[in-house]
C-alpha cells in the first residue's frame, strides 16, 4: 500500500510505529505481569498468562500488518499446512541475519503458539524486559560449567531440574520453543573459521537443543525444521525494514523427534550424546541440500 515511499522513509516509519506499538502495549503487559507476580494462585496466573500471550501476539501481529502495508514482499511459504496453535513445537532455523526473526514471526505467529526462547538466568534482571520475559513464561535456564560441577558435585543435574520445573506450566498450555541451532549468524568469515562442511550453514550446536529436549521431553515431540532463503541475496534488518527485500522463502518440514532423545541424559550418557550429534548432523546435511534446491528453484 505504501511501498512507493523511499526506502529510508519506510525504514524510519517502521521503527517509529513499532516503537509506538510497544509503548502502547508494554504498560498493559506490565499490569498483568505485576498481578501475576503478587497473586501467585494458579487460576490467576493461568488467566494472566493467557492475556499476556495475547498481548505479545497482538504486538507481533501489528508488526506483521505494518510489514504488509509498507512493503511489497513476495512470501513463498511451503509446508505450513496442518500446523496448529493447540500443539507443542520445537522450532529451529538457519540463521543469516536479524531479519530472520520478524520473517519467521510473520509466517508462524497465527499458525502455532507464541515463539519463546530459552534465556540465561541472569537476563531476568534486565530492566523491564526481564519481568516481561518472566511474565510471558520464557524459560530461564541456569547452566553450570564442568569446572563448577567439579568444585561442587551437588550441582550436577540441577540446571536441568531447575529448567524442567520452570517448564512445568507448559504441560497445560501449548508452547513453541525456538532455537537457532547454529548459535550465531552466518557470515563468510565464520564459515571459513569453522571450516564448516556445509555450503549454506555453520556447524550446528547440538548441546543447546539437547538441553531443551532433556528439560522438556515430556511435552515436546514435534520439530519444525525451518529453512529461510532470500533469493535476492542476504539482507539485514535495516533492509527488511526499508522494504528492500523482494522475496522470502520459508520452507517448513515437520519432523517427529525420536523418542530416545526426549528426556535424555546428554551430558553423562556418551552413547546417547554421540547418537544425538549424529542425528543433528544428518538433519543439517539434509537442510544444506534443501537450501541448495530452494536457491536453484527461486
Amino acid at each position: 500500500m505504501l511501498s512507493f515511499l523511499p526506502a529510508p522513509v519506510k525504514g524510519v516509519l517502521a521503527i517509529v510505529l513499532v516503537l509506538l506499538n510497544t509503548l502502547w502495549l508494554f504498560p498493559i503487559l506490565m499490569v498483568f505481569a505485576i498481578i501475576k507476580l503478587i497473586l501467585p494462585a494458579a487460576p490467576i496466573r493461568k488467566g494472566c498468562t493467557i492475556v499476556l500471550n495475547r498481548i505479545a501476539w497482538l504486538w507481533i501481529g501489528f508488526n506483521n500488518v505494518l510489514a504488509d502495508v509498507l512493503h511489497d514482499i513476495e512470501w513463498d511459504i511451503r509446508g505450513a499446512e496442518g500446523l496448529s496453535r493447540e500443539h507443542w513445537y520445537f522450532v529451529t532455523c538457519n540463521h543469516q541475519s536479524w531479519a530472520d526473526i520478524p520473517a519467521i514471526q510473520h509466517v508462524l505467529n497465527s499458525r502455532i503458539p507464541l515463539l519463546k526462547f530459552f534465556l540465561k538466568q541472569q537476563l531476568i534482571w534486565v530492566p523491564f524486559l526481564g519481568i516481561a520475559w518472566w511474565a510471558l513464561d520464557f524459560p530461564f535456564m541456569q547452566r553450570h560449567t564442568k569446572e563448577q560441577i567439579a568444585r561442587r558435585p551437588e550441582l550436577k543435574g540441577r540446571d536441568v531440574e531447575t529448567t524442567r520445573a520452570a517448564c512445568e506450566k507448559f504441560q497445560y498450555t501449548p508452547v513453541t520453543i525456538f532455537n537457532f541451532m547454529e548459535g550465531t549468524r552466518l557470515t563468510p568469515a565464520k564459515h571459513t573459521n569453522q571450516n564448516s562442511p556445509y555450503r549454506n550453514l555453520l556447524k550446528p550446536r547440538a548441546g543447546g537443543t539437547a538441553f531443551v529436549l532433556e528439560a522438556m521431553g515430556e511435552s515436546l515431540h514435534t520439530m519444525l525444521d525451518v529453512s529461510i532463503v532470500y533469493p535476492g541475496g542476504k539482507c539485514g534488518i535495516w533492509d527488511y525494514l526499508c522494504g528492500r527485500v523482494q522475496t522470502i522463502i520459508i520452507d517448513i518440514r515437520t519432523r517427529e523427534i525420536p523418542p530416545r532423545f526426549l528426556g535424555m541424559d546428554y551430558q553423562d550418557d556418551r552413547d546417547i550424546r554421540v547418537d544425538f550429534q549424529r542425528w543433528v548432523s544428518e538433519l543439517w546435511a539434509e537442510k544444506d541440500a534443501r537450501i541448495d534446491e530452494l536457491k536453484q528453484g527461486a
